[in-house]
């Protein structure tokens, strides 16, 4: 089971135990943290946005044309920002760090 670590916006960092296949969004929300995902993975808010760790940024997988068309849409997008709802967790991920954006 990848274990995740995942900055809240207050910068308190929780580890949280991410099941295989699942998506982030799911993995942070069950955990109770701050990350409202309103559209529930539909590619359709933006409201799940995080920031990987550079260390992390180039080993996830290429965003698609239309998570890059959503995050062109927030204000406060990095080159590192992703929606977490589109990273599948693997353990490949052991170990991922990610802070959740303020939100839009």
């Amino acid at each position: 089971m990848p274990t995740l670590f995942i900055t809240a916006p207050d910068g308190v960092e929780h580890r949280i135990d991410g099941a295989d296949n699942d998506d982030l969004m799911h993995i942070a929300r069950d955990a109770g943290l701050p990350l409202w995902g309103q559209c529930n993975g539909s590619l359709a808010c933006g409201t799940c946005h995080v920031i990987v760790d550079l260390a992390w940024a180039e080993r996830l997988p290429p965003p698609s044309e239309d998570e890059l068309d959503l995050l062109d849409s927030l204000r406060t997008v990095t080159d590192e920002s992703r929606l977490s709802c589109r990273i599948r967790i693997t353990e490949a991920l052991d170990g991922l760090r990610v802070t959740i954006a303020e939100p839009d």
